[in-house]
């Protein structure tokens, strides 16, 4: 790590609950117990095959889911917070399963409910806003087993599904990988991709893959594990595909997901130029895996390096220019020390942000003194924003589909890395340029590749189950499609890395979807100024309440056409052009 861990900022929990043995903590655990009887007793009175479909049983159910998720939520994310943080804390780990012991009588409750609202009228009930969970319950209700196979299928998952989702969290985040006769977090080694030297990327690469190799065993029976139950309660649903319930989870059409991975798929003749110049300016002739990442600069300059508070200012600083309730809220999370940035043994990799309550958020990183990492780091704080710009909106209607989630996200991964080009000087503008399509390269090529592997993953596993060998060839194929001839080498251990894989299905286009549907509102931005601010706010409070296409249709998108994915990928396809024109390839 280049940065000094000591610099880092930890986060503050005690403001959220002060400890397990705390009277907030056991109050909050019960009262989300004492509202879960509540609405058990409720469900099991007024929402059975006979109760009554009327409008006062309606708001009075709605009123008690609310009030249940708005006290689950945070404990919840407190508990695995701390699970994250450390893996090893055996508390922690205990209070977590603990809760999902809990959740799982909800979880319960979920086959009768859905049942019940499907036999609603929206008009009838004066639904308003919530009318999407009864249309949403009618799709439900058909792809529904028996309400005791269902409530089977609940339980079984804590011992199942969530078990293996379990064990690859845990085991991932306990692996160490020796580098130079040193064993260091597998996070830090990843980090190491970045390094301006090759040699010391190659070993990394080379480290990383022997330590999955070493956990292979364990990892491939966890992929196994999950996506077998998957695909079997798809199966007993009567799910035309395993791509189905995706698609309805994440609230888009077929004709959605074909046209977006067909301008995505378009543009990898783009991206293999990318990929052919970057690997010219690091004076080879086709790329490794281990040069992805790598910094590109002009002869005689080092990569520039980002302290974590010149980062916070920068961020801030230019947040502001765009919203400046983006950044008061950016700075509010510095202050209340919001984040937990140093990778560390125990820790689980990668990034993310979740809600706490009352608009607050928490964000864990494994942060470097990198642009990509401050790059990172403005993303999650997007996502914060997100979270504050739905305070308001009762958690039902909070509830919003990964295909919008990424919104506000990567507005402000958009709105810092374009002021980065605007004011940094050309030496490191091209940093900021190559880290941006690093960036997006992962999301368009990357993740195709891993569409694809995730396809044929769920082909294979409806005839039995892979092995480490299989899943690594399937991998590699994937990569082989979308990367094509500009690597030399590929990394086969993939499905291993991702913890995506194994917490859901087909976690992979909603990141590409995020990024161009983001790409598309900054250009709308760029057209109307600041008054496109107030309607953006307005989308980021509204993604819970209409499916995708609807919501962008307020907006005048029409996402069943390629024509809307081309204009977002437009404005990549001007940054790969500018990229060559820095390094004079053009």
């Amino acid at each position: 790590m280049s940065q000094a861990t000591s610099e880092l900022p930890t986060w503050d929990l005690d403001s959220i609950f002060p400890g397990f043995a705390s009277e907030k903590f056991r109050s909050t655990w019960s009262q989300a117990a004492s509202q879960l009887q509540d609405l058990q007793d409720f469900i099991r009175t007024h929402c059975g095959s006979e109760g009554a479909a009327d409008r006062g049983t309606f708001e009075a159910l709605i009123a008690r889911l609310n009030a249940f998720g708005e006290t689950f939520g945070p404990l919840y994310a407190y508990v695995l917070m701390r699970v994250d943080a450390d893996s090893s804390d055996a508390l922690a780990q205990a209070k977590l399963s603990e809760l999902e012991l809990l959740y799982l009588e909800y979880q319960k409750l979920r086959p009768r409910l859905q049942r019940w609202l499907a036999r609603l009228d929206a008009e009838a009930v004066q639904a308003g806003d919530y009318r999407i969970l009864i249309e949403e319950a009618k799709v439900l209700s058909q792809h529904m087993m028996s309400e005791a196979e269902e409530v089977l299928a609940s339980e079984l998952s804590l011992s199942g599904g969530r078990a293996w989702v379990k064990l690859h969290g845990n085991l991932t985040s306990q692996i160490g990988a020796v580098l130079n006769g040193e064993e260091l977090p597998i996070s830090a080694v990843r980090n190491l991709a970045m390094h301006p030297d090759e040699a010391v990327r190659k070993a990394a690469y080379e480290a990383e893959l022997a330590a999955w190799k070493a956990n292979e065993i364990a990892l491939s029976a966890a992929l196994n594990g999950y996506k077998g139950e998957v695909s079997t309660l798809n199966r007993k649903r009567g799910w035309e595909d395993d791509l189905a319930p995706a698609l309805f989870e994440n609230r888009i059409s077929r004709r959605t997901l074909d046209a977006l991975q067909q301008v995505m798929v378009q543009s990898f003749p783009h991206w293999r130029r990318y990929f052919a110049s970057k690997a010219r300016a690091l004076g080879k002739e086709r790329l490794d895996w281990w040069d992805l990442f790598a910094p590109v600069g002009l002869p005689g300059q080092s990569p520039k390096k980002w302290s974590w508070e010149e980062g916070r200012r920068f961020i801030v600083e230019h947040l502001s220019g765009f919203s400046p309730a983006a950044a008061d809220l950016a700075q509010r999370a510095y202050a209340e020390r919001w984040m937990d940035a140093p990778p560390r043994k125990g820790k689980v990799g990668g990034a993310y942000c979740t809600p706490v309550g009352q608009g607050r958020s928490r964000i864990l990183l494994n942060h470097e003194d990198s642009f990509e990492s401050l790059s990172t780091l403005a993303h999650e704080l997007g996502h914060a924003y997100h979270n504050y710009c739905l305070r308001e909106v009762p958690y039902l209607l909070r509830q919003e589909p990964m295909t919008l989630a990424e919104t506000a996200s990567i507005m402000n991964e958009t709105v810092v890395g374009e002021a980065a080009l605007r004011v940094l000087p050309p030496a490191d503008q091209l940093g900021v340029l190559e880290g941006g399509l690093q960036s997006a390269a992962q999301v368009i090529v990357d993740i195709h590749s891993r569409f694809l592997f995730e396809q044929a993953v769920f082909a294979r596993r409806r005839e039995r189950e892979l092995s480490a060998d299989e899943f690594c060839q399937l991998m590699l194929e994937a990569q082989q499609a979308t990367y094509g001839e500009a690597l030399a080498s590929y990394h086969p251990y993939m499905w291993a890395v991702k913890g995506h894989y194994y917490g859901a299905n087909f976690y992979n286009f909603p990141y590409a979807f995020g990024l161009l549907f983001g790409l598309a509102l900054y250009r709308r931005y760029q057209e109307e100024g600041q008054g496109f601010v107030a309607r953006y706010e307005a989308l980021l409070a509204s993604v819970g309440k209409y499916p995708a296409e609807q919501l962008a249709a307020r907006f005048g998108f029409d996402l069943e056409s390629e024509e809307f994915w081309q204009g977002g990928m437009e404005v990549l396809l001007e940054r790969i052009a500018r990229f060559q024109a820095l390094l004079g390839q053009v």
